[in-house]
Parts: structure tokens; C-alpha cells; sequence
């Protein structure tokens, strides 16, 4: 099963449905389908989710693809991306990787789903 490692900050909003998205740049390609979450700092601790969309964009899309843009303006996002991949820029294209809770049930977060 395809995994991504998450910091055990975020496995809260995940597994409660907060979080039903990730924003991920030059990593293992993820596709539709189940997927595992693997904490970094403690790897028996595991979410499964159903990725039900993964887009690619440049990084400076990518907080209003999520509907996260007032929260995330260029520079908070940038320096946010940057604590896990330093090199990134606001053109890099990333991949948005959406997904619905552990707990199956449709509907996450404030993303349209238009």
C-alpha cells in the first residue's frame, strides 16, 4: 500500500477529518486509492485514508486549491513548505493529494467540491 510519513502534530486532524489534504513536493508519486499515513516520529502510529484526488500545480495555487489562501498567503506558505523541503519555490509544481477521513465519511475541511 502506498505511505506517506506525517508529523504526529497532524495525525489528530486527519484522523478526526480536519485535515483531508496534503500538499507534497519530489516524493513517491501517490495515486487514487487507499493510503497509509506512517508518523515520523513514531511509525507504528498509522492512519489509513482513501486518496480520492491528487493534483499537480505550482505551490503558489496551492493554498487556494485547498481554500486555505487567507490563512496561507504566499510567504506563510513558502516558509511553511520550506521547514520540510528547503530548496522549494512558489513555482515549484506540487502535488495536492486530497482524501477522505479514516472514518470513510464524505465531506472534509472547506474545500468546494465545484
Amino acid at each position: 500500500m502506498q505511505k506517506l510519513e506525517v508529523v504526529a502534530r497532524l495525525l489528530p486532524q486527519i484522523e478526526s477529518g480536519a485535515k483531508c489534504s496534503t500538499i507534497r513536493w519530489r516524493e513517491t508519486p501517490i495515486r487514487p486509492g487507499p493510503m497509509i499515513y506512517v508518523c515520523q516520529e513514531a511509525p507504528e502510529r498509522t492512519l489509513v485514508v482513501e486518496v480520492t484526488r491528487v493534483t499537480r500545480m505550482p505551490l503558489r495555487a496551492a493554498a487556494a486549491f485547498v481554500g486555505r489562501k487567507d490563512e496561507w498567503p504566499d510567504p506563510v506558505m513558502l516558509a511553511g513548505m520550506r521547514e520540510h523541503y528547503p530548496d522549494i519555490g512558489l513555482d515549484d509544481v506540487v502535488e495536492v493529494i486530497e482524501h477522505l477521513p479514516p472514518s470513510q465519511q464524505a465531506g472534509c475541511g472547506t474545500r468546494s467540491r465545484d
